[in-house]
């Protein structure tokens, strides 16, 4: 092979099998076999896409968040974009970078929020409008989606179109038999060659009957017993295929309805999380105010009572050099 028709290979990040670049995931360069077995999900915290690396692994948290995790803790909400991935100070890193480098966010034209940042870059805007970054992803995705469906309706259409064209020749191959095996003339028995009867019999077989007892069928006579029990072959067939297809179906309606309900456990799932962190945020902030005036109180108090400890032991003291003085009037001796 020339070096101009080789292609080069490059290696799975998993599986190390070795494959064309354009067939490898970007990031993570894993292959198709690789991306089936572990799938995409979402992070939890700064809500981007990454691949689960590990089977059984149900974790829903990406590297990077899982590091900020164990290094700041849990995250709080970002005051731009709303999402739980504020590790340092109020807002996410990438809200964060975003603002460096393009100045104070603006209004998304699609969630309404001022979360997205002018780019000054009319070609990096989706469709002319200046979104940001969540609403961005969710409108590639349905873009994504669209031209599958488009892509899958072609095959569809290019599929029956085959079907179609394919059925009407083998009609018309049926016709070209039908008219031949017309033109030709079927092996029948001579009637005319069959000893004469003295009497017509009522009773008596006709000579078609007599043709027919002989074994002499015609190839292209339907009611013949070949083409009974290929009829009925082909009609079981049908039928069982037909009963295929219907499980099928309910398969296909029960993964549907499964892979719903998942969803939107998962989307009420999503919501509570939030709802509780929001609220143990919430207590969290109650907790340390009410604490610190706890703090505050005390410290009054403690104020208050090293005073008054300081002026009881001044009290004493002074009574002690009183009682003392008086002590020593009383027993000097008299001149």
């Amino acid at each position: 092979m020339s070096s101009n028709n080789a292609t080069a290979l490059f290696a799975c990040s998993r599986c190390f099998s070795r494959h064309p670049f354009e067939e490898l995931s970007p990031g993570q360069q894993l292959c198709k076999e690789c991306r089936g077995t572990f799938p995409v999900v979402k992070c939890t915290y700064c809500r981007s896409e990454f691949q689960q690396t590990v089977k059984g692994n149900t974790s829903t948290i990406c590297k990077k968040c899982e590091q900020n995790v164990k290094a700041y803790g849990k995250p709080s909400a970002c005051e731009y974009c709303n999402t739980i991935a504020a590790f340092i100070g109020s807002k996410c890193q990438r809200c964060t970078n975003s603002e460096k480098r393009y100045g104070p966010p603006v209004t998304c034209e699609q969630c309404k929020q001022k979360c997205a940042f002018d780019r000054q870059d009319e070609d990096k805007k989706v469709d002319g409008k200046l979104l940001c970054w969540l609403c961005t992803l969710s409108y590639k995705r349905a873009l994504a989606k669209t031209k599958q469906t488009e892509s899958e309706r072609r095959a569809h259409l290019k599929l029956a179109q085959q079907r179609a064209a394919k059925h009407k020749e083998q009609n018309d191959s049926d016709d070209d038999c039908r008219l031949k095996g017309h033109n030709k003339r079927p092996q029948r028995v001579d009637v005319t060659k069959l000893p004469p009867q003295s009497e017509p019999e009522s009773n008596g077989p006709s000579p078609v009957k007599i043709a027919r007892m002989v074994g002499v069928h015609d190839p292209h006579d339907p009611n013949s017993s070949d083409h009974v029990v290929a009829v009925t072959q082909l009609k079981e067939k049908i039928a069982n295929l037909q009963k295929q297809i219907s499980i099928r179906d309910g398969q296909l309606l029960t993964k549907d309805k499964q892979i719903t309900e998942l969803k939107a456990k998962n989307f009420t799932a999503e919501a509570e999380l939030r709802n509780r962190f929001k609220s143990s945020e919430k207590e969290y902030d109650a907790k340390i105010s009410s604490m610190q005036m706890k703090i505050s109180g005390l410290l009054k108090e403690v104020a208050t009572l090293s005073k008054s400890t300081k002026r009881d032991r001044i009290a004493a003291t002074k009574n002690e050099a009183k009682s003392e003085n008086s002590g020593s009037g009383t027993d000097s001796p008299v001149p």
